[in-house]
């Protein structure tokens, strides 16, 4: 269309701007109201269709809102409005790719428009498009040099992209600018002065960025920041002395920061246990009260001093009563003399405080009624830790027995049975524990927790609704919360019953809150730039690349590969809404019930959730209408929802389970678990390379690990399957496994990895799996192999015995029910306490009881305490 025409006159070009002012104050009925009048007039008028767009678009109507857009710009190509309200939308809906195309149109019309640079710009970072990023921060320090988001924002994109000499210059220019205004205590002048020290640091010159410290020692106001610096840059420099004497100055300023000790240890180039001891007795001695310098000497004392520091540290805290003592020490645990010695001293104290009420021979005059509660409680702890689960229970209830009010001895009491495998008793403790302090947050989180290791979700979300605000359904206020720790563990849950839409519906709900964590961050980037945090501004970007990392984003997509990978291999049936309840050996009549009953909860769940979702968009309307659609902002858009059937019946399991696994292969490649996952995935799609490629990763990490042998063998077995000899791809595989293994045959790399680890349970499971993979004949040799529970073999622990069940129950083997009662059986006699072995009685829930896989026992963590 003609551009003429598509000026407005006088009078509705005041309407428009009355438009522009409206939506900039979220007025948006008022906005549509001018609208309407010129579109009366000129209904062809571009701009003004795309600012109708715009509004609509934040009225949550997002349909018509495109129609409109799209209409604008059709009608005016050359409109940098109609090009920047295109990009508005596409922001909207995360599409910042296509976002930032609509800002680069929208700048050929109008190259200096400082909205859209500035909105360019915030997108570039978003994005890490760091040169794209430093081209349009140089364009608003050339339109606006005046402002100091201009230099700081230019600088930045210097620092980002590693150029620090020229972010150093632009820094320093702007330094200067500052300087004489600023005030006796500047905080924005003193963080400018350390964010360029960050960049010197970065940089490599360690001498300059010493002597800038010193030279604005005066105007940096964070003193404590100042003094850590100036202690890593002198250690850094090979200055010792000054850097002990720095570190010294901080132990007396925090006598409780360990880094600090830990720190001057390493100053002063302690490394003998005699100096160190000597170092930590003159520490005690200007701080007495501390812990930290009485607790560090324990780590490296040995023989009688360390049994001499041990007895002071000890009885100091029993007198004292501290209940999480044995957790203070545990980390002595992986040295067989340090138990020993512990033991040795705590059986000690039991026994002089039943014989004389105290704690030692020698010491008469402190006596104290509760201090025999504490040593019972910490032998109780330190025998579960060592195996020993009926000494620890018999200890725990003479301590009960004792003070049965304690609220600490119902939740060991729970640690204890929830290690030993029984997950009932568990939360029937932890329960205890609650009933004694309702208004506790971390007793209600754990007894939540134990309820869904017990499979009792419901339960556990009437727990947790204790403390969620009203009106919402538990489940759905931990959501908005971000309560990754409930949701992982759901997840956990629903996978051991078979409810896998469910399971996979929490695994996705923590993926989508790592989504959000990255999006957020976009309030950031103006943010720290205006209120000069620009240290903790390059720490958040450089954690958002790394977000993935964390380990509740592991824990939801290790839950989730497993079961598209087990929906993989069997896909749910159409009729059924439960592929894992065990229908097989039920009747006719029990079965019909059965479906019967699903089908009719199924229905009840989708009119509920219907129900819900037309309240839900009542109440939004009812805002809305309320408050003129201020309630929504331009980026916030309604979420499709988790449907728990399609989730569980998805088309695509693999490419799901790639979409999991690809941030692991880039944020986790040092766990090796990542790389076997992601073969399991490749194995499936039938791709080699791929397959090789997390192989090799996996064996440069730990040669020796028993599951990446089962996969070494799966892959030579298939090599031999589906290569022909004198393929490419089977020569790059065996000029590759060559310089890996010591020979290509399957069968050969198994009998040589089970010679030699006969007395690993672990790595015996994995040659019994890969025996019964290669030749079906060998079965009962692999059974015998993997089910061997005999008293001299490593790990015979009860997460390797769990891996040994699942892999008897699972389809890869195939065990018979005689088999895995027999199996059952054995167990039972190792591990009394765990559910799992137990024979099934006519009234057990079989809700409550876990299913013998392996993720009744958590792997990755030694303990699952919840962030309460």
């Amino acid at each position: 269309m003609d551009p003429k025409k598509q000026q407005l006159p006088p009078k509705e070009n005041a309407l428009f701007k009355r438009i522009l002012k409206h939506y900039e104050h979220k007025q948006y009925k008022n906005g549509l109201k001018f609208a309407k009048q010129i579109l009366a007039n000129f209904p062809d008028h571009g701009e003004t269709l795309a600012m109708k767009g715009l509004i609509l678009n934040c009225l949550g109507k997002k349909e018509e809102a495109y129609n409109f857009v799209r209409l604008g710009l059709r009608q005016n190509l050359t409109s940098h409005v109609c090009w920047h309200v295109f990009g508005l939308l596409q922001r909207s809906d995360k599409k910042y790719d296509e976002a930032i195309k609509c800002y680069r149109n929208a700048l050929k019309w109008d190259k200096d428009n400082l909205q859209i640079l500035r909105d360019l710009s915030l997108l570039q970072i978003q994005m890490r498009d760091l040169d794209g990023y430093k081209d349009t921060r140089y364009k608003l320090f050339e339109l606006r040099p005046t402002q100091r988001a201009s230099w700081i924002g230019y600088a930045m994109s210097f620092h980002l992209l590693k150029d620090f000499s020229t972010a150093l210059k632009i820094i320093e220019e702007f330094r200067k600018t500052m300087q004489d205004n600023k005030s006796s205590y500047d905080y924005e002048y003193s963080e400018l002065l350390l964010y360029q020290n960050l960049v010197l640091r970065e940089s490599g010159a360690l001498e300059e960025a010493l002597d800038h410290l010193e030279t604005y020692s005066t105007s940096i106001c964070d003193k404590v920041t100042l003094a850590e610096l100036n202690g890593q840059l002198m250690m850094k420099l090979d200055r010792q002395d000054a850097a002990s004497d720095i570190y010294r100055n901080l132990v007396s300023r925090n006598p409780e920061n360990r880094d600090y000790y830990l720190k001057l240890e390493e100053a002063l180039g302690l490394t003998t246990v005699e100096e160190r001891i000597k170092l930590y007795e003159e520490l005690k001695e200007k701080t007495p009260r501390a812990q930290v310098p009485k607790r560090l000497p324990l780590n490296y004392a040995k023989g009688e001093t360390l049994e001499k520091l041990l007895d002071t540290y000890l009885r100091a805290a029993i007198q004292k009563g501290v209940p999480p003592l044995f957790t203070d020490v545990q980390s002595l645990y992986e040295d067989k003399e340090r138990v020993e010695v512990i033991e040795k001293l705590m059986n000690g104290y039991l026994k002089n405080l039943h014989e004389t009420g105290h704690l030692t021979e020698t010491d008469n005059e402190f006596k104290e009624p509760a201090s025999i509660l504490y040593v019972l409680m910490f032998l109780a702890q330190h025998h579960s830790y060592l195996g020993d689960t009926d000494k620890a229970l018999a200890l725990l209830k003479e301590a009960l027995d004792h003070t049965p009010t304690l609220i600490e001895l119902y939740i060991i009491k729970g640690k204890i049975l929830k290690h030993a495998g029984d997950y009932i008793g568990a939360y029937e403790a932890l329960q205890e524990a609650q009933a004694l302090d309702t208004a506790d947050r971390y007793v209600n989180s754990k007894c939540a927790s134990y309820l869904l290791r017990a499979n009792r979700v419901k339960e556990a979300e009437e727990m947790c609704s204790k403390f969620t605000r009203e009106g919402v359904s538990a489940m759905e206020n931990l959501n908005e919360m971000q309560c990754m720790w409930f949701q992982t563990e759901c997840a956990r849950a629903y996978d051991r019953m078979g409810l896998y839409g469910e399971a996979l519906r929490k695994c996705h709900e923590v993926d989508r809150h790592f989504t959000e964590i990255i999006e957020d961050q976009f309030d950031f980037h103006t943010y720290c730039m205006r209120k000069m945090t620009l240290r903790s501004y390059v720490e958040l970007l450089r954690l958002e690349d790394v977000l993935r990392s964390n380990r509740f984003y592991w824990d939801a997509a290790y839950t989730a590969i497993n079961i598209y990978l087990r929906l993989y291999d069997q896909p749910l049936s159409e009729n059924t809404g439960d592929n894992n309840l065990n229908t097989a050996n039920m009747d006719p009549a029990e079965l019909k019930k059965l479906r019967s009953k699903q089908r009719k909860a199924a229905k009840k769940a989708e009119q509920n959730k219907a129900e819900e979702k037309k309240k839900e968009e009542k109440k939004a309307e009812h805002q809305k209408a309320k408050h003129g659609g201020n309630q929504d902002d331009l980026d916030t858009q309604p979420v499709e929802d988790l449907v728990p059937t399609k989730l569980e019946r998805t088309e695509d399991p693999l490419g799901e389970a790639i979409h999991f696994i690809q941030p692991l292969q880039h944020l986790a490649a040092n766990r090796i678990t990542t790389h076997i996952m992601a073969f399991e995935v490749y194995y499936r799609k039938e791709k080699p390379l791929l397959m090789l490629q997390s192989l090799k990763r996996a064996h440069k990490l730990e040669a020796g690990n028993p599951e990446l042998h089962t996969c070494f063998v799966r892959f030579l077995k298939y090599r031999l399957d589906k290569f022909e000899s004198d393929s490419p791809v089977a020569q790059v595989s065996i000029l590759e496994l060559n310089k890996l293994l010591n020979t290509t045959d399957p069968t050969q790399l198994n009998e040589d990895f089970l010679n030699k680890h006969q007395e690993s349970l672990p790595h015996r499971l994995q040659a019994a799996r890969s025996m019964a993979i290669l030749d079906s004949i060998q079965r009962e040799r692999a059974l015998s192999i993997g089910t061997s529970l005999q008293s001299h073999l490593e790990g015979r622990i009860l997460p390797n015995v769990m891996k040994v069940l699942e892999w008897l129950e699972g389809s890869e083997f195939g065990a018979s029910c005689d088999e895995i009662s027999l199996y059952k059986k054995q167990c039972s006699e190792v591990f009394h306490h765990t559910l799992a072995f137990r024979a099934a009685e006519p009234d057990d829930d079989a809700a409550s009881i876990p299913n013998n896989d392996s993720n009744s026992v958590n792997h990755n963590h030694t303990d699952d305490a919840p962030d309460s």
